[in-house]
């Protein structure tokens, strides 16, 4: 990805949240300068990997698959961040655009529509070959037990949630033509490193080009 391109996704991430009254926490605005002068009072932000993580999973085509996200809070693996054991995010989802078929090993998530459009979410059950599978997907909406055909699509709109347990494939998008969707996650301990394993997905975390300088650092930057 482009540096300017992910700048331009921050920036407009800030404000669809802000427009929404969706209020991120003070380290969400620090600057790389800023960053340069912090010491280890903020080794948690660094340790967790909380902030911002604009990607495009190595696609080169963002504004099709790609996805802006805000960790707000996370444990890790060292201690004492450990003892934490959930993980937040704030996510931007574009009309649109895809978060490409993927699954966990051990994170278990809610996945929540909180403002602006709609999402839709496609399940399948995960093949121990790691390819999909064709039986039906017992799932959970807003405490709600469903049962659906492979690669049934929710539509998840405003104030619904869908639970998204480990080995489950998903994928996401925001519904065309209703602007974008404000996605929270509520679930277990992220590690984007290791648990995340995705169907055909080039890479979680893509290489930049540094077009121009960054106005805010990644949470795999610091």
């Amino acid at each position: 990805m482009l540096r300017s391109q992910i700048n331009a996704a921050i920036e407009r991430a800030k404000s669809i949240l802000r427009v929404n009254g969706f209020h991120l926490p003070p380290f969400a605005f620090w600057t790389p300068e800023e960053w340069r002068r912090k010491g280890e009072e903020c080794d948690e932000i660094r340790a967790c990997k909380l902030g911002w993580d604009v990607t495009d999973f190595a696609s080169g085509d963002f504004a099709r698959v790609g996805l802006t996200a805000f960790t707000l809070r996370n444990g890790g693996a060292a201690a004492p961040y450990r003892r934490t054991v959930y993980c937040e995010k704030a996510m931007v989802v574009g009309e649109g655009q895809r978060t490409p078929m993927h699954c966990h090993a051990i994170k278990q998530e809610d996945i929540v529509c909180r403002a602006g459009g709609a999402l839709i979410c496609q399940v399948y059950n995960r093949r121990a070959d790691g390819r999909l599978d064709d039986s039906e997907v017992d799932i959970s909406l807003d405490g709600v037990a469903r049962r659906v055909p492979a690669g049934h699509r929710f539509v998840v709109r405003p104030g619904e949630s869908i639970r998204l347990t480990p080995f489950l494939y998903h994928e996401f998008y925001a519904e065309p033509g209703a602007g974008a969707a404000i996605i929270g996650e509520v679930s277990s301990v992220n590690d984007d490193s290791s648990d995340n394993l995705f169907l055909d997905a080039p890479a979680r975390f893509p290489a930049i080009v540094e077009d121009e300088p960054p106005t805010h650092l990644l949470c795999n930057e610091y």
